[in-house]
């Protein structure tokens, strides 16, 4: 009996080890079946279900990435920025984010699931540029400080459009890093960015791995009133700006991961037309 007692603790220990998991995000988990009976069967029916549950959240989130693709492209195709944009600013912030979570400090916050939904957030950062005047979002010179006012309302734009979508459809950890993101993404840590001041840790982690990936990808793109900068030349404006443009943890993330972000550019070039146009 003593004996007995203890396989099924160890069962029921394995299985609810396995339903923990499922909860904190891994959805592909299945629980493990010992043999053929009573415990067996109600494994295989959660399982069952389990596998309900993931197919039905793979058609949710095609969808939410249908959506995120027509939306980014939506604000892309209004502005001089490229699709190759878009691919490796989610890129960056995805390696820097894993970077970040391998420290004491940022673990708990930027877990695997965390990550995968700034991954797929990131490409909204400028939805906000839908609502510029095409006057002053394609002027290919200097903008004067009147039009750089009104610039500088697109991520208001950008935040309160999520909102809306937010409270039709309902709350999602998904919308909501969305939002912070078109938000806080144009904040420095010294509170001098726009829209709000936003300083120091005020500025969601999101905003600050944004703002970094953003920047960086800008200096070394060749636009109409700029030469692309090379990896090094981009790296010390960076580096210069931690601690008052940049969080400095993720600046200290950039320097770990700065070859990744050569491959990365590397391999999300402009094509020659995005170039040329």
């Amino acid at each position: 009996m003593l004996l007995w007692s203890k396989v099924i603790k160890s069962i029921l220990l394995s299985q609810e080890q396995a339903l923990e998991m499922v909860k904190e995000g891994s959805i592909d988990t299945r629980l493990p079946i010992f043999d053929h009976d009573e415990l067996g069967s109600t494994a295989s029916l959660t399982n069952s279900m389990l596998d309900n549950l993931e197919s039905t959240q793979c058609e949710v989130e095609t969808t939410r990435d249908v959506a995120i693709v027509s939306l980014s492209a939506l604000a892309e195709s209004r502005d001089n920025e490229t699709g190759a944009h878009i691919l490796r600013t989610q890129e960056y912030v995805k390696v820097l984010a894993e970077n970040l979570s391998l420290s004491d400090r940022y673990s708990k916050q930027l877990t695997k699931n965390y990550i995968n939904i700034l991954y797929k957030s990131a490409p909204l950062h400028d939805v906000g540029k839908v609502g510029i005047p095409d006057n002053i979002l394609l002027k290919p010179g200097k903008l004067t400080d009147d039009e750089f006012a009104i610039m500088k309302g697109h991520p208001q734009i950008g935040a309160e459009a999520l909102s809306i979508a937010e409270k039709q459809l309902g709350s999602s950890s998904f919308l909501q890093v969305a939002k912070e993101i078109a938000l806080t993404h144009h904040e420095k840590w010294n509170g001098s960015g726009y829209p709000n001041q936003l300083s120091g840790e005020d500025i969601p982690i999101s905003g600050r791995l944004m703002a970094l990936a953003d920047v960086y990808d800008a200096l070394i793109s060749k636009r109409i009133y700029k030469p692309a900068f090379s990896h090094e030349k981009a790296k010390q404006i960076i580096l210069e700006g931690s601690g008052t443009h940049f969080c400095p943890a993720v600046v200290q993330a950039f320097i770990s991961v700065e070859e990744k972000f050569v491959e990365i550019a590397t391999n999300f070039q402009d094509s020659e037309a995005e170039l040329a146009g």
